[in-house]
């Protein structure tokens, strides 16, 4: 069996001549010839373009601002013709400029929603918004057909988010007269409200802030109000 084997062990060839055989018949095929590189004198070097003046010497002084900033964006400080500074003066200084101020970036601005804007995004809605009732030309006719009010905010934080969390909270009022309730319904709803209830206004107030987003909250208070008046209709058996 080694005798068989033994004369094609030795009829190959040797590895390090077969390597390089392929190594030179394979190398003048791939290999390029470099390129040398001209140098240029400096006459013939191209010139560098010029840094071109801020936008801000060129914008006119009756321009159409809402085209600057038509959306919410952060500040720029080659769009803004104002001498804006902000920041920690060091050694009694003044603060920063606008040029490379990080502490602008941080920060929303309202630069977006000048009085000009605002017209402009009014006249806008005017043609999806509907005339307010005639009927309703009073605080008491709005109070008989919307007994519900809700009262939410929203918060502009300067910080690296313009979420804040107290924009979440919602707060609703109704009054108890306005609700469909006798006299044991209405006083089974009071001690279920406890502290919730103004005895001199009648107003039943529910502030809820336990859910993150604030459709969450307004849903949670209009279940919260649903459950209290089906449940003060609920007579106790002794």
């Amino acid at each position: 069996m080694a005798a068989a084997v033994l004369p094609a062990w030795l009829a190959l060839p040797p590895r390090a001549g077969t390597l390089r055989a392929f190594s030179t018949a394979v190398s003048p095929a791939t290999r390029s010839p470099r390129s040398r590189l001209q140098r240029t004198s400096r006459n013939e070097r191209p010139l560098r373009r010029k840094a071109l003046p801020p936008r801000t010497e060129k914008m006119a002084v009756d321009q159409d601002w809402p085209s600057v900033y038509p959306v919410a964006a952060p500040f720029k400080p080659s769009a803004v013709p104002l001498p804006v500074r902000m920041g920690y003066p060091v050694k009694r200084g003044v603060p920063m400029a606008k040029e490379g101020n990080l502490e602008l970036l941080k920060i929303p601005n309202f630069l977006h929603l000048t009085p000009v804007a605002i017209k402009k995004h009014c006249e806008a809605l005017k043609d999806f918004c509907t005339e307010w009732p005639a009927a309703l030309d009073s605080d008491e006719k709005c109070e008989k057909h919307f007994p519900i009010e809700i009262d939410t905010a929203d918060y502009v934080s300067a910080g690296p988010s313009i979420r804040n969390p107290k924009a979440r909270v919602v707060t609703l009022r109704v009054k108890l007269s306005s609700l469909n309730l006798d006299d044991h319904a209405k006083k089974k709803l009071i001690k279920l409200v406890g502290d919730r209830y103004c005895k001199t206004t009648d107003v039943l107030t529910i502030q809820t802030d336990r859910c993150p987003l604030k459709r969450q909250n307004y849903d949670y208070a209009m279940y919260l109000l649903t459950v209290l008046y089906h449940e003060s209709w609920v007579s106790d058996c002794m």
